[in-house]
């Protein structure tokens, strides 16, 4: 690029002008690459990890319902709303924990990573709560880095196919260039239009292919909030932070705001704030309602 724009742009001020978009697009994209690769998937907290009694006694249980009673015992204490399919608790027996809503097991990663996306082999990384946001960005400032450089190199393009450009070094740079950027511009432009549409929705990826399950079911739209809302769930509400790979999600990862709807249909559990303030539950899970409940094993 800065060969080409050397030995074709005659005029100091569009040679510059040039030069600084192009550094700036540069650096963010550089910046948002590197986020997005070396912000490490969070984990679950203590909280939702099994004691060292509870994982003896869980092993040592041969009974069904017996297990399911202690799943539900633990699970009570945390602020925890999705299911497995058949209604069950979300339990990792790799991790030997109760997962968080929307947490989820990745295989290559080897953990339980919180608001797990995917597992994206651009960044050799695990795309989750603690940079889905930056994998956005790195995203929108590839899509900005390869249409700039497909617009900027076009009309030379032209120049070369009428014989105007007479320079034979630059033929190569020029078919090159045009044709990479425009290749990634096109793959870029529906993987981003993509996640566009899942940030609007507040779904992940994996949320889009199978639907969450609440007390009442499945519901794709369990976390949608609105538009606006679902924004600040991924950007936050300081606007300014919104282009800067800076940390600025809502929350912590470990709860997610629902549609009141959601909330209303779930009478197994106790809310965020009585959990925040008791701890624990004041009664025990009742052995009927337990008796429902499901280990889910990861595979």
């Amino acid at each position: 690029v800065f060969f080409l724009f050397s030995v074709t742009v005659s005029n100091p001020v569009e040679k510059v002008t040039y030069l600084v978009i192009f550094h700036i697009l540069f650096v963010l994209f550089v910046w948002t690459y590197w986020k997005s690769v070396f912000t490490l998937p969070m984990q679950p907290d203590k909280k939702f990890h099994m004691s060292y009694a509870d994982q003896e006694r869980l092993e040592n249980e041969e009974r069904p319902e017996v297990q399911r009673q202690i799943l539900a015992e633990i699970a009570g204490k945390l602020p925890v709303y999705t299911r497995t399919g058949n209604g069950g608790v979300r339990f990792c027996d790799r991790c030997q924990l109760i997962k968080p809503d929307r947490c989820h097991h990745c295989s290559v990663c080897a953990m339980c990573v919180l608001k797990m996306d995917h597992h994206c082999p651009w960044v050799n990384n695990c795309i989750g709560f603690s940079n889905y946001k930056f994998f956005l960005l790195f995203l929108a400032y590839s899509l900005l880095y390869c249409l700039y450089i497909a617009a900027t190199v076009f009309k030379y393009f032209i120049k070369y196919w009428t014989g105007e450009l007479t320079n034979g070094r630059s033929k190569f740079h020029i078919l090159f260039l045009l044709f990479v950027a425009i290749m990634f511009f096109v793959s870029l432009v529906f993987l981003f239009g993509y996640h566009c549409w899942l940030v609007s929705r507040n779904r992940s990826t994996l949320e889009a292919f199978s639907a969450p399950v609440f007390q009442n079911g499945p519901d794709k739209n369990g976390f949608n909030l609105g538009f606006v809302k679902n924004l600040q769930q991924v950007f936050g509400e300081e606007k300014k932070l919104w282009l800067l790979p800076i940390a600025s999600s809502q929350g912590d990862g470990h709860f997610f705001p629902m549609r009141a709807s959601c909330e209303a249909r779930n009478p197994l559990l106790a809310n965020e704030e009585q959990w925040e303030e008791d701890g624990i539950d004041d009664e025990p899970q009742g052995s009927g309602e337990a008796s429902s409940l499901a280990i889910e094993r990861e595979t």
